[in-house]
């Protein structure tokens, strides 16, 4: 993988991570809280 490609994916995880972020943060209720969070523990999103 050449340095392009390293920084397309590291900035993409970011994007990904913030996406997952936000989308806890505005989570309707608890439950879907608990949910997303689950979801990006098995996707591996926060390392």
């Amino acid at each position: 993988m050449n340095v392009t490609a390293k920084i397309r994916a590291r900035r993409a995880e970011a994007r990904t991570r913030k996406a997952v972020n936000r989308a806890i943060d505005q989570a309707a209720t608890p439950a879907m809280r608990h949910e997303l969070i689950a979801l990006a523990q098995t996707q591996n999103v926060w390392r």
